[in-house]
């Protein structure tokens, strides 16, 4: 066989069904090879490399597989970092081919010659280059056990191409593959005997306790173990921004979203009020905890941390008990043990749903408010009501951000709400919802951004249109960059006074169009309501752009913002604050 088939035959026994990528010089033997097995794999062409690697983040988020993308040498590596890194922080199981210029040519300037070993080597889980055709199984064997063990993470390949191009003898490989690796976690590990009851002891000893489900609370898929275990024993549960989706959100034990950026002041509230805090798959990174300030120091509030990363726990808190293990698992255990255990009393969760019920009550005048430019919050309301359940929902880390993750409400199990948190880069959402789709092509999938993520993946609407991926976009069109002109304008600058962060207003719904797409531009929220309602009944790809406020011409809902301009950012009431 051909180094490029045994590559292909590899992939395919791993179940990979799409390999998201964009076409160079070197990786021709790839595409031959793909194009002699289209029965096995599908071949997503993409517009951007950095695209194809958030396209792959996307899918391995949403099937619970890895995702793989490749590249060509040289500038298809060095644009392929981005969402290499992305998905590494965010233990998110990716695979990046970089297929290189033939071993040969190393040291001897040969046209996009680049150290892409070392290139990736900061970023990823393992970096490696295959140096001989027949090893091609046994690499692919340990990038898969790699990506998936352990904490997830990414793992990047470099194939030279004179690899693919090899015939290898019959008997010099073997194709056989670890299915426990094929998805992920793999090979989860348990805490040691001991630490379970442990902490169910911390529980029932405590008076108002808390589990905090951060983003490794959805990698170990540990959704229905969580609100098992927390309806079991009756005990509220918040969540981080990468946490969202772990409970229903209208469930009563699921108060909300804490941190900095989008955070729901009672689920702050219950991080202050609580004497044991159980994280659950969080790092207690600096948006959690609000720059290492919050909650505040409390002697008497006990932390408790279950990550699969031993190197997480107590790094940032002082742990009354520390348990190395799977977060789905440990839950599960949590919940057998605690089979005889009565439930806690309704008190700490009624006065928990009580701030919540003020808290809601108190933004209505905001989702009744329709004054143009439109403001974030009555679009979020109208797009909440008007959701089909189940749903994939995709965001930008830029201005949707906040009044989504505040304001946004899912009361199913299915739905996933996906923001990249680890590095905030732009250009995620559209080249995203591709990913999602082919993971999950029976839910709706939804895309959201601002004009400034637009400018950076437009291309990538041509791809929609030639795979027919119906997916629904829509943009929040400011006509800057609003969070960082939100900065500026936190250091007191007017709002005709901020330097370089405004840019042109465009008409991306003409745009859209011009790509194939179905498009409206709408400034009213009957326009937008009966826009999105079409194209919610449209079965190919839409395009929403939203007029809207500036993020800049308000104070929006983000903690250390809020508190540096004098507000309380633990007030229940929901207001329009002027910078």
């Amino acid at each position: 066989m051909l180094g490029a088939d045994i590559l292909v035959e590899m992939l395919a026994r791993y179940r990979v069904e799409t390999i998201f990528g964009v076409p160079g010089d070197t990786n021709v033997p790839l595409y031959s090879a793909l194009q002699r097995r289209t029965d096995l794999i599908e071949h997503v062409m993409c517009r951007d490399e950095r695209s194809a690697g958030y396209m792959a983040d996307a899918y391995a988020r949403i099937s619970n597989k890895v995702g793989v993308f490749e590249a060509p040498s040289g500038a298809g590596a060095m644009y392929s970092l981005p969402p290499v890194a992305e998905a590494h922080a965010s233990s998110v199981p990716v695979i990046l081919m970089t297929i290189d210029v033939p071993l040969p040519g190393e040291g001897r300037g040969v046209i996009t010659e680049l150290d892409c070993v070392k290139l990736f080597e900061p970023v990823t889980k393992a970096s490696i280059q295959i140096k001989s055709p027949e090893k091609i199984p046994e690499i692919i064997r340990r990038a898969f056990r790699i990506a998936t063990t352990g904490k997830p993470g990414a793992v990047h390949l470099v194939i030279p191409e004179d690899m693919l191009k090899a015939e290898v003898p019959e008997g010099q490989y073997s194709l056989h593959v670890e299915e426990e690796c094929q998805s992920f976690p793999a090979y989860p590990t348990m805490a040691e005997p001991g630490r379970v009851e442990a902490l169910l002891e911390l529980i029932e000893a405590a008076e108002r306790p808390l589990l905090v489900a951060g983003g490794g609370a959805n990698r170990s898929r540990a959704r229905a173990a969580l609100q098992h275990f927390a309806e079991k024993l009756n005990v509220p549960v918040v969540t981080t921004i990468t946490g969202q989706s772990t409970m229903p959100d209208d469930h009563p034990l699921a108060i909300g979203v804490i941190g900095d950026n989008g955070y729901h002041p009672h689920a702050n509230m219950a991080m202050e009020e609580a004497d044991l805090l159980v994280y659950l798959g969080s790092k207690v990174g600096s948006v959690v905890s609000i720059g290492w300030s919050f909650p505040s120091k409390n002697p008497a509030r006990k932390v408790a941390q279950v990550d699969i990363d031993p190197q997480v726990l107590a790094n940032m808190t002082e742990n009354a008990l520390s348990l190395a293990g799977d977060v789905r698992l440990v839950l599960e255990a949590l919940a057998i043990a605690a089979r005889d255990r009565p439930a806690k009393d309704d008190a700490w969760v009624d006065t928990l749903n009580a701030y919540r019920q003020e808290f809601w009550a108190g933004a209505e005048p905001l989702f009744q408010d329709t004054a143009l430019p439109l403001r974030p919050e009555p679009i979020v309301r109208a797009f909440s009501e008007r959701l089909q359940h189940p749903v994939n929902i995709l965001s930008d880390a830029g201005t949707p951000t906040p009044y989504m993750t505040r304001f946004l409400r899912m009361g199913d199990t299915e739905s996933t709400f996906i923001i990249p948190r680890a590095y905030g880069g732009l250009g995620y959402a559209i080249p995203a919802v591709v990913g999602a789709w082919k993971a999950e092509p029976d839910k709706t999938t939804i895309g959201l951004f601002g004009d400034g993520s637009f400018n950076m993946s437009v291309g990538e609407l041509e791809t929609l249109v030639r795979l027919n991926c119906p997916a629904k976009l829509i943009q929040f069109n400011n006509g800057c960059f609003g969070w960082i002109k939100g900065l500026h304008r936190m250091e007191g600058r007017g709002a005709n006074d901020c330097y370089s962060v405004d840019f042109t207003k465009a008409n991306a719904a003409r745009i859209a169009e011009s790509f194939g797409l179905k498009a409206w531009q709408v400034q009213t929220l009957e326009e937008f309501d009966q826009a999105f309602a079409a194209a919610l009944e449209h079965d190919g790809p839409c395009f929403i752009d939203v007029i809207v406020e500036s993020l800049a011409e308000r104070v929006p809902p983000v903690y250390s913002w809020l508190k540096k301009t004098g507000r309380d950012p633990l007030s229940l009431r929901s207001e329009k604050l002027a910078f």
